[in-house]
């Protein structure tokens, strides 16, 4: 996770934070909502937890030393990165249950810190690896088994997502490296499965300095399924920002009110429910992170975490239905 990234983002963009609160729980009850939370500051100790969607009954799904961060579902599974039985943020890939109550290690290579997304009922996984030598995402099956590579000739590529068809990739990409002074802006863009056709789908607006080089000009994308759009969150007009666009690259369009500061977001397979985390903190050498949903058809937002951990990143995940 580009933690530092979006806390500095958020340091410079604070601002008092109020929301309307919505105390109904939310309409797609049958899932649970994994996210990321720094538990131990002084350790670097990240866990992965999960809740209700009314943030009910929180519980610690990892409770390992070291870095876990979940970055995507796996139909009713929890997929996670951890450095645990390795070297210190040298991720390799897991799964749990919404519960924590099974893991297991899904093989492949090592990661690199970025999210990921699945594709044939999660029978395949595009992945982002840390490897010498190799520049591409790696399609992997359930047993780490490399499926494919995708090149996408860019100087710097992170966060896949596939298209609900799975032949096509939205990720976070730029000509430049992550680097400083050397003109890195990162963009969404789209590429074919065979790695042709790529095409840069969003433009950071003209004249609009808020964002700094380190920070979100497009963040990691999700390419919702039942209305075919693709939302990302940037730091622009003074803020930070959930945005809608059709993969056609029509259809901008602000999600998120003025008075959140919004990072990193999930869709609910049912594309009712966004889950993402907002700094709630008024206080500009504080930050306090917590996670809430809205209502895509309604706008209506409702706080689910409500603590002084820091909470990220939510994943939301379907809970399989007894049978």
């Amino acid at each position: 996770m580009k933690h530092l990234a979006y806390t500095l983002a958020s340091a410079i963009l604070l601002t008092s934070c109020t929301t309307t609160v919505n105390e109904d729980k939310p309409e797609s009850s049958n899932y649970r909502i994994a996210y990321n939370v720094l538990t131990e500051p002084e350790n670097d100790n990240y866990e992965v937890f999960s809740a209700n969607p009314d943030g009910s009954e929180p519980i610690n799904l990892t409770e390992l030393g070291g870095v876990e961060w979940t970055y995507s579902n796996l139909n009713e599974k929890v997929l996670y990165i951890s450095d645990k039985d390795t070297c210190y943020r040298c991720y390799f890939l897991y799964e749990t249950d919404a519960l924590g109550k099974a893991h297991s290690r899904i093989g492949g290579p090592q990661l690199k810190d970025s999210w990921m997304d699945h594709r044939k009922d999660g029978s395949e996984i595009i992945v982002n690896p840390k490897i010498e030598g190799d520049s591409a995402f790696y399609i992997i099956n359930r047993t780490g088994a490399l499926v494919q590579k995708v090149y996408t000739g860019l100087a710097y590529f992170s966060d896949p997502a596939f298209s609900p068809d799975g032949n096509e990739i939205v990720f976070r990409g730029s000509n430049k490296r992550f680097k400083a002074n050397i003109g890195y802006q990162d963009e969404l863009y789209i590429i074919g499965v065979d790695g042709t056709n790529l095409r840069q789908l969003t433009y950071y607006p003209d004249g609009d300095s808020t964002a700094n080089w380190w920070q979100y000009h497009a963040g990691p994308p999700r390419w919702e399924p039942t209305k075919n759009i693709i939302t990302f969150h940037s730091v622009q007009q003074g803020g930070s920002f959930l945005f809608q666009i059709n993969p056609d690259g029509t259809g901008l369009k602000k999600l998120t009110p003025d008075s959140l500061i919004v990072g990193w977001h999930d869709w609910s397979s049912d594309g009712k429910l966004i889950a993402f985390d907002v700094n709630t903190t008024g206080d500009d050498n504080k930050m306090n992170f917590d996670i809430f949903t809205m209502n895509y058809a309604s706008g209506e937002i409702a706080q689910v975490t409500n603590d002084t951990l820091l909470a990220q990143a939510p994943v939301i995940v379907e809970m399989k239905t007894p049978d």
